[in-house]
This record gives C-alpha cells, sequence and structure tokens, in this order.
C-alpha cells in the first residue's frame, strides 16, 4: 500500500496546530495506512502492539518501542487488537538551530548544521527497544507536552515545549544509529536562517510528495509550474495550493532553496567557479544564481567561500573531515 491508496478522512491526515514541537497521543484499532510528514516524527507505543511497515520492512513494534522517522518518510502499521502510541512531531528548522547551537564549535553556520545532521542521522526509519520501564518514565514528559499542544499551543507554551522535548531527546538520542563525523573546531559566523513555515503539521498529499521528489532527483532542470502541475496530474493552481500547504512554499521557492543548497556544497567541495556551479545547479545567469545565493544565506557564493577556506573532499559516512571555516 501506498500513500496514495491512503484515505483523506483517516485520523493520521488530521492537522495539527501549528507549532516547532507537537505532540499528540492516540489510540487505534484499525490498519494506518502510511503516509508521510515533512516534520520529523517520534512515535512512542504506550500499549499494545502493531506490524509497522515501510522505510524499514516489516517489523513488529510493542510497548516500550520508538519508531523514529526522518522528514517524508512513508511508515503505516497493522494494530495487533488495539495500540496507543503518543507521537511528538518536530519541525526540521528547529532541529538545525538545535544542531548548530549544540555543535557551534564545529559547524560554520545553520546550513552547514542542517547538512550536518542529515549526514549524521542518515537512516530515514528507525525502530528504538527503549523497554517498557524506560517509556513508563518518558510518559513523565510526553503527557504534559501533548496537553501543551491543545491548550497552550502558542508563545505561552513554548519554553516548556521546549523544555520538555529536550528532556525527551536527552533519553532517545544516545540509542539511535549515527554515522560517526569527526569535526575539528573552526571558526563560526552567522548567516540568515529561512523564513519559519506557519502551517499545519499534516500528512503530505501524494501530489506534494511526487512534485518535490521530482524537483529533487533533477534539480538542473528549468522546471515550471504547469510542468510539474503535468507531472502530478493537477492544476498549476491547484498544485500550488497543495504544495504550499505541505511545504510552506510555492515549488519554485522549494527549488530555488534546493539549488541554493547544492551551491553551497559545490562551493565548499569544489573549486569549480561560481558560473560552473549556477549552471549545475540550474541557473544560466550567474549574477541571478548569487542574488539568490545571497538572499537564503546571507553573503555571496564568493565571500562564502572565502570564508570557509580551502575546499574539502566530499563527506562521507565513517571518515574524519578536516573542515576549516
Amino acid at each position: 500500500m501506498s500513500v496514495e491508496q491512503s484515505k483523506e478522512h483517516h485520523p493520521a491526515r488530521t492537522a495539527l496546530k501549528y507549532g516547532p514541537i507537537v505532540a499528540s497521543t492516540r489510540s487505534d484499532h484499525g490498519p494506518l495506512p502510511p503516509v508521510a510528514f515533512d516534520c520529523v516524527r517520534l512515535i512512542f507505543v504506550r500499549a499494545g502492539s502493531a506490524i509497522a511497515f515501510r522505510e524499514f520492512g516489516t517489523q513488529h513494534v510493542n510497548l516500550g518501542d520508538v519508531v523514529v522517522l526522518a522528514p517524508h518518510t512513508l511508515c503505516g502499521a497493522e494494530p495487533e487488537g488495539r495500540i496507543t502510541t503518543t507521537t511528538v512531531y518536530i519541525d526540521p528548522d528547529y532541529l538545525a538551530d538545535v544542531t548548530f547551537w549544540k555543535y557551534v564549535q564545529y559547524v560554520c553556520d545553520r546550513l552547514d548544521a542542517k547538512q550536518f545532521f542529515e549526514t549524521r542521522h542518515s537512516e530515514p526509519a528507525q525502530v528504538l527497544h527503549l523497554g517498557e520501564e524506560r517509556v513508563d518514565l518518558l510518559a513523565a514528559w510526553l503527557d504534559p507536552l501533548a496537553r501543551l499542544s491543545t491548550e497552550k499551543p502558542g508563545p505561552e507554551g513554548f519554553l516548556q515545549a521546549q523544555s520538555l522535548v529536550s528532556a525527551i531527546l536527552d533519553v532517545i538520542v544516545p540509542h539511535l544509529r549515527t554515522t560517526e563525523l569527526q569535526l575539528t573546531a573552526s571558526q563560526r559566523w552567522t548567516t540568515y536562517p529561512s523564513l519559519p513555515r506557519h502551517r499545519p503539521f499534516s500528512a503530505l498529499r501524494r501530489e506534494a510528495h511526487r512534485s518535490a521528489a521530482v524537483m529533487r532527483a533533477d534539480i538542473a532542470h528549468r522546471w515550471t509550474l504547469a510542468e510539474l502541475a503535468a507531472e502530478v496530474h493537477l492544476s498549476p493552481s491547484q498544485l500550488g495550493r497543495v504544495f504550499t500547504a505541505a511545504f510552506g512554499k510555492s515549488p519554485i521557492a522549494y527549488l530555488t532553496m534546493l539549488r541554493v543548497e547544492k551551491m553551497v556544497s559545490l562551493l565548499r567541495t569544489t573549486d569549480a567557479s561560481v558560473s560552473v556551479i549556477s549552471e549545475k545547479v540550474g541557473w544560466q545567469d550567474a549574477d541571478f544564481a548569487t542574488r539568490q545565493f545571497r538572499r537564503a544565506v546571507g553573503t555571496t557564493p564568493s565571500q562564502y567561500r572565502a570564508m570557509i577556506g580551502p575546499h574539502v573532499e566530499e563527506e562521507r559516512p565513517g571518515r574524519s573531515v578536516h573542515r576549516s571555516c
């Protein structure tokens, strides 16, 4: 079964009130079709069991297990009787900020922090067997977090929610499988973070999921909204609404973000000129590429390269990387 087959009215597709941290507790006794979200999900099994399936194959999850899912990762389940879970939804931008401050001595900026996080935590889906006793202890933080998401979803509950999710992450992060990367201490500087995405945490519609995947697969292509809409059998206006609801930005703005991130990677790992890099990511006009880069990162490509120093080889899992900033 794919996300295309999931039911629009299914509770898993119900929008949750927006926030960088949202939690929800629920019980299910019927099949849960696989859906993907544009956020990190931590699913704590509080009671019962189920057969979870998709990215990590088919696997039993029981009381005491935690399913960790990266953004855009499909996951469904078949409860064995009834299962009760608490799901914590965490915005990727929030995690990038947390990573930046956690490794502030080692990463250069928030884009660097995002890349570091995605490289270090490269598995899209994991099941952690924490045990019944440890998950019961986590209830002291999970239950208040779920109540805050309902009763105080705005700024007044943010600091408390942040402290609760920090306590939860402190318990589960040591159990995550990671790719070891040893970074040297480096100089750092400030860049402008991307604008927050004020939208609900709702399951991605298949058309949004598909059009984003198409752009990621070929960012150098000169995509138009009409061409993307044809790929997913929607009108351009419909795709614009669906995509913006899912990702918080239009398809073309999303493509710009992908191209800037690729430019950052090429600037750090190659000696290619800005004009060559611009063409590789799909911008024939180097001046236009420079303006887009500066708008997103806060500096020009040439200034960015000067700040990071000599380029390094592309990072690979398991190898030490010297980074000069």
